[in-house]
């Protein structure tokens, strides 16, 4: 396949987007189209003992309003970590449990959202309350080990090499800490929403999603139907990044109601009750032990680490799995234990599990270059490796050492000094310096492309995959274009719709990985079918020509792509919409993407404020084939990273439930005057194996070890060694 480097082209879609003309969910505008509004739940574990809708019907242009007592024909989708297709197991409004504080108990449809969202204030609701627990400090009944009866898949067990208890307690250097990461939120710009229609029996949805398969084949267990008479039509996604990754709770409540009325209901769910029903980056306590010789060999790491999950479902934990691979530590023992909670099921957020670990992690590094006297960065190199410690397998390709020194030399690390809290300003700021590391697994899925050139010119390509703002379809457009020889306003291509090819859901960094490789095979498909069509014509020729030449309207292609070591069988879980990656471990190798980041922080000598000037990120993530957009998704995890390590926290109150900030004025995130200077770098060598386009994952690795480097940074800045986030204005007076 051709090397050459991808072309440097601008979004594909960024005039649609600034003209507005890029369509999102709830800009659907349907001839007799009604508006939902949800009305929820004030308590958080019981249920609902009797609920009051009169008020609500009385309102001028209600048409509907739904509770648990109108559902009872419909079904759970099921959670889709455990062969469903939700993002949790319960439904809401099916039947009259409270599971949480801000569940859903009604539905009220009207002719204008005014009306409805009116309406849907006025319906009181009593309950039998029941105590609830909302906290990592739960009884020992409400502490579950993840890997065993519940949970046996061989992926959620503990994570072991060698003997790092004995090993640990034999090292000559060691760090026993414990860290603390608090529950965030996701907060697209885009919040969830469904708009619904029934079109002569078969139902059509407009929705913001990353799994649309997940949707139509959800939907169709919910309502009895064959998933060929649903529809699910998502080109854009407004901000996602694992909330929107399975079935929500809304898309069976608009479906329902535009059943009930035989007209089409848009329900956008606010933000307020976005916190409490999507799901949201789970509270987590990580215990990292690490012992070392004086030379700075990594001898043992144990890490364990308990998490959120909810009453009704196990969302299960990967915390180990980044950093058991790191380095090359031969003694490890990682282990994950769920804790039960009265909230909605947790989910994934930008690097769900990578960042709280490298945060933990990365933090008793740089604990222990202090102690030992050495050059954090240099204790790094010192335990890099190009084999798997887990597995004892080769890594596909791995140059964090070349980010190490690049990213130091760009920093210029050399001049830092060594003593914390010895770097200072004309005007006494402090300045710290600070590096830390992150990976990523390099996952992979199935994959179905259809491709047809027509004799006007246009270039027709459908696969699985979802826009959600970071770029797929400029980098399958890149993708295309290295071998069709034709312009970007030539290419139509559709992702995130069901009526085109089957849709796996995009997340876990492999959408690029699966989708671009899918690209390439499909475009040599076609120019094959091209040569057999008309054998010998001038390679010049572009496909428009050559179908002139032959006489022909159009020509198609397909083809089929899956993982390294997948059997035939995943085409199925493709089409049925069920999740199939692999990754990072395959037959032969494993495979990761890495990031190393050096943050400055400038700590201001009265008020204590934390500011980061800049920062220099260096990752690997195998062959760059969207040099514009993978810029921006680097930067957009670095300020995602600042915001996780100074700003964001989703505060609870144990008494009551729930959670309290549920509002951006109040659930703090990062502005421009917080984002000082970043500087982007790309190792850009292919991986040799993983896939023929040489591609890794980038969006998760973005973000993982940059709250680790802020932290390490605070620390050098002013000798406090923080071990919560997010790292407060108190923490450094």
């Amino acid at each position: 396949m051709n090397d050459s480097a991808f072309p440097k082209q601008p979004r594909i879609d960024a005039r649609d987007k600034v003209r507005g003309a890029a369509l999102y969910a709830a800009d659907q505008a349907l001839p007799g189209m009604l508006h939902g509004a949800l009305a929820v739940a004030t308590v958080a574990r019981g249920a609902v003992r009797s609920i009051d809708t009169r008020a609500a019907r009385a309102v001028q242009g209600v048409r509907l309003v739904l509770t648990h007592a109108d559902m009872g024909e419909y079904k759970p989708a099921g959670h889709s970590l455990a062969g469903g297709f939700a993002f949790q197991s319960m439904q809401p409004m099916l039947t009259d449990r409270i599971a949480y504080r801000g569940q859903p108990i009604a539905l009220v449809v009207a002719d204008t959202l005014e009306a409805a969202t009116e309406a849907a204030a006025l319906i009181r609701a009593k309950y039998d309350e029941q105590p609830c627990q909302v906290t990592l400090d739960a009884p020992a009944k409400d502490i579950v080990p993840q890997h065993g009866s519940p949970l046996p898949q061989e992926m959620f067990a503990d994570k072991v090499a060698g003997d790092a208890d004995a090993a640990y307690a034999g090292a000559a250097h060691k760090i026993d800490a414990e860290y603390l990461h608090p529950a965030q939120h996701h907060n697209p710009i885009e919040l969830i929403s469904t708009v619904a229609e029934w079109r002569k029996g078969t139902l059509v949805i407009h929705e913001g999603t990353q799994n649309s398969g997940a949707v139509r084949h959800g939907l169709a267990r919910q309502l009895g139907l064959d998933p060929a008479r649903i529809e699910v039509i998502s080109p854009q996604c407004g901000g996602a990044f694992g909330m929107k990754s399975a079935l929500q709770m809304q898309t069976l409540l608009a479906a329902v109601a535009a059943r009930k009325l035989g007209q089409p209901v848009k329900l956008v769910v606010p933000r307020s009750q976005l916190f409490h029903d999507a799901s949201f980056r789970p509270a987590s306590r990580h215990h990292v032990q690490l012992g070392a010789d004086a030379a700075g060999n990594i001898l043992a790491a144990v890490h364990e680490a308990d998490h959120q999950t909810s009453r009704h479902d196990l969302f299960p934990a990967l915390y180990t799995e980044m950093s058991a691979r790191l380095y090359g530590i031969p003694n490890f023992r990682g282990r994950e234990r769920l804790v039960r909670t009265d909230v909605q099921t947790p989910g994934y957020m930008r690097a769900p599990f990578e960042h709280p670990a490298s945060f933990a992690f990365e933090s008793a590094v740089d604990e222990l270059a202090q102690q030992l006297g050495i050059d954090p960065v240099e204790l790094r190199l010192r335990n890099d490796t190009q084999t798997d410690a887990l597995t004892g397998k080769p890594l596909s390709s791995r140059f964090m050492a070349e980010c190490l020194r690049e990213g130091a030399r760009r920093f210029g690390w050399s001049r830092r000094n060594a003593r914390p809290a010895s770097m200072k300003a004309a005007d006494g700021t402090a300045i710290g310096w600070g590096v830390a590391c992150g990976a990523y697994k390099a996952a992979t899925t199935p994959s179905i492309a259809r491709i047809a050139a027509t004799r006007d010119g246009r270039i027709l390509f459908t696969v699985g995959g979802h826009e959600m703002g970071q770029g797929l379809r400029t980098a399958i457009a890149n993708a295309l274009m290295r071998h069709l020889k034709v312009e970007p306003q030539a290419l139509v291509i559709q992702v995130g719709d069901t009526r085109g090819a089957p849709q796996h859901l995009t997340a876990g960094s492999w959408g690029t990985a699966s989708a671009v490789p899918a690209a390439e095979e499909a475009a040599q498909a076609l120019l094959a079918e091209l040569a057999r069509l008309a054998p010998g014509h001038d390679p010049a020729l572009r496909p428009a020509e050559v179908l002139a030449l032959v006489q022909r309207e159009r020509v198609d292609a397909e083809v089929r792509r899956k993982a390294p070591g997948q059997p035939d069988a995943v085409y199925g879980r493709l089409q049925g919409g069920l999740p199939a990656p692999v990754g990072p471990v395959y037959p032969e190798f494993v495979s990761m993407s890495y990031a190393v980041h050096f943050v400055e922080v400038n700590v201001e000598p009265v008020t204590r404020r934390i500011r980061v000037p800049r920062v220099v990120s260096m990752v690997d993530c195998g062959r760059v084939v969207s040099p514009i957009t993978a810029d921006s998704q680097m930067r957009g995890g670095v300020v995602w990273g600042i915001g996780a390590a100074l700003r964001e926290i989703s505060e609870v109150d144990p008494r009551y439930g729930g959670f309290l900030n549920a509002d951006l004025a109040e659930y703090v995130l990062p502005v421009h005057a917080d984002i000082g200077h970043i500087d982007v770098g790309f190792i850009d060598r292919p991986d040799p194996l993983i896939n023929a386009s040489g591609v890794k994952g980038l969006g998760e690795v973005a973000m993982a070890g940059v709250a680790a480097a802020i932290a390490n940074a605070v620390h050098h800045a002013t000798g406090k060694r923080i071990r919560r986030l997010p790292i407060r204005i108190e923490d450094v007076l």
